[in-house]
């Protein structure tokens, strides 16, 4: 029998850390702040709603919502967008998406300050994705994975990881997310030859193939982990998966249940994005002179120049932002240099 890799457990470990950041940032005069866009009436966002509305009142997390009329013009939409990209009492903001078809949803999407964007809506959040670099936020579902696969010591240096699905939303981000973590990722989609022989190879399986029940107990076996992000109803109108769960959770080692795994911590994800985003955009009072030392440990090991940064401030906080500042000091370093390096 599978180890259950439950999202209440992920969701209630996050949930302490986003709620400690929220008492500090509140010490501070600062009300994190969530902006909800939905447009028309679409059942699945009025859910959504409704459980991100939940989750930002347990957090301590303000949230204010807009809601438009269907036929909404897009002149109207991108006013609004403009209008909470100016507001410094809002740090994140959700718009529901797809959009009604009479609105161009690239341009759309692309008029939100990447700073606000906790779902990664925008292009240049996405390149943050891609390019390792702290800009926006990454997508809220793969990051679910990411968290599920670090609350349980789900090592992922070394192993073999297939991403069934490729879309911008869920599949490449979580790719990249998986390379970040030393993982050697294949991708798999509709045109993938062979596709069970693939998913058998990998350590991981990351399930996103938007279709209830499709990987069965003949893409899997013994020692895999298996992370299903699908959502579907099946014909007996229960929730179910993209993984046939029956079949194959005999056979692997771990996996995530639908309802309760990803999806549960999905909108923890979103709420702790929208305090990161407060929290970078507040001044913690930490000056050169709070700053006792700078620390850059150099070491030789396999044939390779391992660089350990460190801080040591001369009064306790939990800001992070003199280690991140000192990181990226040292990146910049190495880039202009044209010092090849890899962050690990």
């Amino acid at each position: 029998m599978a180890k259950q890799l439950l999202g209440k457990e992920v969701t209630a470990a996050l949930n302490e850390k986003i709620k400690a950041n929220v008492a500090e940032l509140q010490a501070k005069g600062v009300d994190p702040t969530l902006c909800i866009i939905r447009v028309g009436e679409n059942p699945s966002d009025i859910s959504y709603e409704r459980g991100a509305t939940k989750r930002c009142e347990t957090l301590g997390v303000a949230c204010e919502k807009i809601l438009l009329p269907e036929d909404v013009s897009q002149d109207e939409l991108l006013a609004t967008i403009d209008k909470v990209n100016k507001d410094d009492k809002i740090h994140g903001v959700l718009l529901f998406r797809p959009l009604p078809k009479h609105l161009d949803q690239a341009v759309i999407e692309n008029a939100l300050a990447a700073e606000k964007d906790v779902d990664c809506m925008t292009d240049l959040s996405m390149s943050g994705v891609f390019t390792g670099k702290k800009i926006g936020f990454p997508p809220c579902t793969p990051q679910a994975c990411m968290e599920i696969l670090d609350h349980y010591g789900i090592d992922c240096t070394g192993k073999k990881a297939v991403v069934i699905g490729r879309s911008l939303v869920v599949g490449k981000p979580a790719a990249m997310m998986l390379v970040k973590k030393n993982a050697t990722v294949t991708i798999c989609h509709t045109r993938t030859v062979d596709m069970p022989s693939v998913a058998k190879e990998a350590d991981i399986v990351i399930v996103a193939a938007g279709r209830a029940g499709v990987v069965g107990a003949d893409y899997v076996r013994e020692g895999q982990t298996i992370i299903d992000v699908g959502i579907n109803v099946n014909a007996e109108g229960k929730l179910c998966g993209d993984v046939d769960y029956a079949a194959v959770e005999p056979i692997v080692d771990a996996i995530t249940p639908v309802p309760g795994g990803v999806g549960s911590v999905t909108t923890s994800v979103l709420v702790g994005h929208v305090v990161e985003a407060a929290m970078r955009n507040t001044d913690f009072g930490i000056s050169s002179e709070q700053i006792d030392g700078l620390f850059l440990n150099l070491q030789f090991k396999n044939n390779s120049l391992l660089c350990t940064t460190g801080t040591s401030l001369k009064t306790f906080s939990m800001d992070k932002r003199p280690e991140q500042l000192w990181d990226d000091m040292i990146l910049s370093f190495l880039s202009r240099n044209q010092i090849l390096f890899e962050r690990l």
